[in-house]
């Protein structure tokens, strides 16, 4: 008797599972054949252009110039003129000093500096009289001398209280302490009744600060001392510090100041920078980024930093080539500038480079260009050498 007619339902399934192995066998061997799959990644193109030489560094806002205000002399504060924290001009009243001893100061140099008139008055009336009678031979010369220095010692004497009342009115012009400078007054140190010394060694009655212009000061290497001191040669240096508050333009301002010598300890020389500060956007004692234009590197070759990676023989790049495939390019990578690095060898302008998908490539890898949009999670947009946010499809 013939098996297969005693079990026909095993027979079909055996014929079903072979062509369930014979065709999953052939999509195997059609998708070997069509090869790996391309690499998702975004790409730019390499630009020349002309780089601004930068440095940057860490600087610290201060005030153009800052005022301790102190008494010139001594007294008692009877009023204060301003609150704290006041913008003030420069001749501003600020304190009143109790002006009583310094009026009676003033009323006693004007008694004195009347009785030495009236003394000379009467000096010289002398001097005048003795001189008609020597020359009448009535008298002789060497009394006529003594009322000659009588005379010359009154008139020295009105010189010295004209004097004396000038130096009282110059000591009760002091009972009104007048702002310096103009600018913005800090912490009250002293207030009303208190006594104030002239001079006083210790602190003042307050600081006025100039807000504007304001100054930074920071410290650069040694190794830029030549471009900063040829790019003042030839004219204003821009200086510049990131937008501040709800602004979103930098603050522009000029190099004002090159210590003149190198500070040995660390390498470095000393900047300051002034900016205009008109709407208070730097605040002394605050520290900043600092960016000094220093020069413009011609016909540079860029691109995007997130272009350049380093493996185990430096920076690198991965270059499209024509049939869509990569290829590792070692590069020389130059300064920064902005988002982009500068290539001195290696990567020429026009050319492609992945700026995004680098992980999953490997020389020789089909690429497929994706937009930010359609990238998928693992890929994120980049910026082009020129600036612009964007991806190149090339044909």
């Amino acid at each position: 008797m013939n098996p297969l007619s005693l079990h026909p339902r095993i027979f079909g399934c055996i014929v079903a599972v072979s062509a369930t192995v014979f065709v999953a066998g052939c999509g195997r061997k059609a998708a070997g054949a069509r090869g790996p799959q391309a690499v998702p990644v975004l790409t730019a193109l390499a630009a020349k252009r002309d780089v601004p030489v930068i440095q940057t560094a860490i600087g610290n806002v201060q005030a153009l110039r800052s005022v301790g205000v102190k008494s010139q002399v001594d007294g008692v504060i009877a009023e204060m003129h301003f609150r704290e924290g006041d913008e003030v001009t420069a001749g501003d009243l600020l304190v009143t000093l109790d002006r009583r001893p310094f009026e009676n100061s003033v009323r006693s140099a004007e008694a004195e500096l009347a009785n030495a008139r009236a003394v000379e008055t009467q000096a010289v009336a002398d001097e005048e009289r003795y001189r008609t009678l020597v020359e009448q031979m009535t008298v002789s010369k060497e009394q006529y001398a003594q009322f000659h220095a009588r005379a010359e010692s009154a008139r020295a004497g009105v010189q010295a209280r004209e004097a004396a009342l000038a130096n009282a009115k110059l000591q009760l012009s002091y009972t009104e302490i007048r702002a310096p400078i103009a600018g913005r007054t800090g912490q009250l140190n002293l207030h009303e009744g208190a006594l104030v010394k002239a001079n006083d060694a210790g602190q003042p009655i307050l600081t006025i600060n100039q807000l504007s212009p304001i100054s930074v000061a920071y410290s650069v290497p040694e190794s830029v001392l030549h471009d900063v001191r040829a790019a003042l040669s030839a004219g204003s240096v821009k200086v510049t510090v990131p937008a501040r508050g709800a602004s979103t333009t930098p603050l522009e301002g000029r190099l004002d100041f090159v210590d003149n010598s190198v500070d040995p300890s660390t390498g470095t020389i000393l900047l300051k920078a002034v900016f205009e500060n008109a709407d208070r956007g730097l605040w002394p004692g605050e520290f900043v980024e600092v960016t000094t234009f220093v020069g413009e590197q011609q016909g540079a070759v860029t691109v995007p930093a997130a272009s350049v990676q380093t493996g185990q023989r430096g920076s690198q790049v991965f270059v499209v080539k024509k049939d869509q495939t990569v290829e590792l390019h070692p590069v020389k990578v130059g300064r920064q500038a902005q988002s982009d690095l500068v290539i001195l060898e290696g990567v020429q302008a026009g050319d492609e480079v992945v700026t995004d998908g680098q992980l999953r490539l490997v020389p020789g890898a089909k690429i497929d260009r994706r937009s930010p949009s359609e990238a998928g999670p693992g890929v994120v947009s980049a910026e082009t050498a020129s600036g612009t946010r964007s991806t190149f499809k090339l044909p």
